[in-house]
């Protein structure tokens, strides 16, 4: 048998390519888990202040500009429910008997723990004391927030999964419609037992178990069937490609364990338009402030699984294309 000596050349043309996409994703790896480590702190961090407007303007000339968005209300109520609904992430209520200082620890405790330095600041520069009432904590069995900061990989590997695993049970065009309906499928299952477990296992949530579930499912969703899409469409590139995109950057994007507040604006923008981040938005939203600010995570979320499922569909339309032609040539 001849072999054809051309191979082994363009093998060793293409291998400096691939060792050159290799160092750039090594290289981009660390700069997705890194940078936003080291520059990590309250960037336009919303926060809102009541009190005389002379309080205010000396806090807005005292603050960094670039790390607080200091916002005036009219009065402490409406200042909580701003909190509540999430407009802003905490603020400080001046008055000549103290400083109060809002927080909402589940929203991003990082923040809130940025926030009590401010307040504590701004008392002692009056001359008086600070006092912390935390609006919307975590849950009392989970005071930290260890469950919501532990459920991002389990998210993202909901979405891998069953891309991977399906892709070999019921490979090429005729298990393409499959491979989308059992991901769908699986996000449903796998979404509600991840918030049993958050709301009734470890407790780590108080909000509506169902709301939460339909967060957790479109998530996943959005995930796998991109993921999907990505294999059928551009072939085990493109899987590789998406999976490296959600695990690498869409995990220390996401912002779950500080608050999307605490990266860089850059960063923080750019990981809450992947699914990683903006499934971790819908979670906090539906799972502590009663759907407060789930608007945008959810609609996010819905256009990758769009995505994802447009992808399939081109494929399988490509594929029928090719069946076509295939049975056209042996009828011949």
């Amino acid at each position: 048998m001849s072999m054809n000596p051309s191979q082994p050349d363009a093998g060793r043309r293409k291998l400096p390519l691939v060792v050159l996409g290799l160092a750039a994703l090594v290289a981009t790896m660390l700069c997705a888990f890194a940078l936003p480590s080291i520059h990590g702190g309250p960037h336009r961090v919303p926060v809102g202040v009541t009190g005389s407007q002379q309080v205010v303007e000396d806090l807005r000339r005292s603050t960094d500009s670039k790390a607080w968005d200091v916002r005036l209300y009219s009065d402490p109520a409406a200042l909580r429910s701003a909190i509540e609904e999430r407009d802003v992430a905490g603020g400080l209520s001046v008055t000549a008997h103290g400083v109060d200082v809002y927080t909402a620890t589940a929203g991003g405790p990082s923040a809130t723990g940025a926030l009590t330095t401010l307040g504590s600041k701004v008392a002692a520069q009056h001359g008086t004391r600070a006092s912390v009432q935390d609006l919307v904590p975590f849950t009392e069995d989970d005071p930290r927030g260890g469950g919501l900061t532990a459920v991002l990989l389990p998210l993202i590997f909901g979405g891998i999964f069953p891309a991977l695993i399906l892709s070999s049970l019921f490979p090429g065009h005729r298990g393409l419609r499959t491979r989308l309906s059992g991901g769908l499928l699986f996000s449903v299952v796998a979404g509600a037992a991840v918030a049993a477990v958050l709301r009734f296992a470890t407790h780590s949530i108080n909000g509506d178990y169902w709301l939460t579930a339909l967060g957790l499912i479109l998530g996943m969703a959005a995930l796998s069937s991109t993921l999907i899409g990505l294999q059928a469409f551009i072939g085990i590139i493109g899987f590789a490609a998406g999976s490296a995109l959600m695990m690498l950057l869409g995990n220390p994007l996401s912002g779950l364990t500080t608050g999307p507040h605490w990266l860089p604006e850059g960063w923080a923008a750019f990981g809450q338009l992947l699914p990683p981040g903006a499934s971790g938005s819908l979670l906090r939203a539906n799972g502590f402030f009663g759907g407060a600010g789930a608007g945008l995570p959810a609609l996010v979320l819905t256009a990758w699984a769009v995505f994802g499922v447009a992808l399939v569909l081109l494929a399988d339309r490509r594929g029928q294309r090719a069946m076509s032609v295939r049975r056209e040539i042996l009828s011949v």
